[in-house]
């Protein structure tokens, strides 16, 4: 019987392995292809096509143009900002609105339930948004990446509640006879508790906020506030342009097709390098941050 329970889980673990190996493939390929063809030079894509695993010319033009651009460090450092201070202060004033929510004497209590459900699922969109910016007069400034996005959402609000109810309400209490106020119990207690839930919302939030360009493509017009992302999507723009420009040309004029393409191919190569240069950041950072994915963290902290 141990003989054939242990071929069927040898079985399981090496189809369990085989699906895992495919899994990680099919997600590091896409940075492993921006990587090597960030690398591989503009006349060699234009000439054999973009290369699948190795760089068909190695070249480090297209890094050279990245490192030598002021535009895009200064775009990392909007971005870089901005997700630090988001997710900062959204985690932590989400959270101090989601333990004010847990609490069963909060008042008006059923009121905020209905308000964030509806706040779910209806908003007011783009236009709506404008004209409240434009109100706020941080239209076209820095605050605009900031400000709006200070809480996080009655999603998360749900995410937070689920994990502070399940915090024993002894611990509350001892704490309270000992004196301590709302604030010292959210601080001292409720967040070291709560370390794994803030830490995935926490990645979660920072992500979306480095990946994002609408707030820049929507409420902003100066180029000296742009994030990474939205100066990625115009340099795509400007590679789809040029490779369109060159489709529609006719074939006589071979010269100038040629350097078109090579135009093509090269802001190709920058945008790719950008890629890979936006994606490094929250590949060095995830290794870290999973640490604090623990389980069981409020074991022994009620004594029997």
């Amino acid at each position: 019987m141990n003989k054939i329970k242990s071929k069927r889980e040898k079985r399981f673990n090496l189809m369990l392995t085989v699906v895992m190996a495919i899994i990680m493939l099919i997600v590091v390929y896409p940075v492993w292809y921006s990587l090597i063809n960030s690398l591989n030079s503009a006349q060699s894509i234009a000439k054999n096509g973009y290369a699948m695993l190795l760089p068909g010319e190695f070249s480090l033009e297209s890094w050279g143009n990245v490192v030598k651009n002021p535009k895009i460090f200064k775009a990392f450092g909007i971005t870089l900002s901005r997700t630090v201070i988001v997710t900062f202060l959204q985690t932590v004033i989400t959270a101090m609105f989601a333990y004010g929510f847990s609490r069963n004497h909060l008042t008006g209590k059923k009121f905020y339930t209905v308000l964030g459900f509806v706040s779910m699922y209806l908003n007011g969109g783009v236009i709506a948004y404008f004209i409240l910016f434009n109100a706020m007069h941080i239209y076209n400034t820095y605050w605009v990446y900031i400000l709006p996005a200070l809480f996080g959402g009655f999603y998360n609000v749900i995410i937070f509640n689920t994990n502070f109810k399940s915090i024993p309400d002894s611990l509350f209490e001892s704490a309270k006879i000992d004196g301590a106020g709302e604030y010292t119990i959210f601080f001292k207690i409720v967040i070291p508790l709560s370390k794994p839930v803030i830490s995935a919302l926490g990645i979660f939030t920072a992500v979306a906020t480095w990946n994002d360009y609408t707030q820049t493509l929507y409420y902003t017009k100066s180029s000296e506030i742009q994030t990474l992302s939205y100066y990625m999507l115009s340099i795509t723009k400007a590679s789809a342009s040029a490779a369109q420009l060159g489709e529609t040309m006719s074939a006589g004029a071979a010269s100038v097709l040629t350097t078109v393409s090579n135009s093509a191919a090269n802001y190709k190569t920058i945008e790719l390098a950008c890629m890979v240069l936006s994606a490094l950041p929250l590949i060095i950072m995830y290794p870290f941050a999973q640490k604090f994915f623990e389980k069981g963290v409020m074991v022994g902290s009620v004594k029997g």
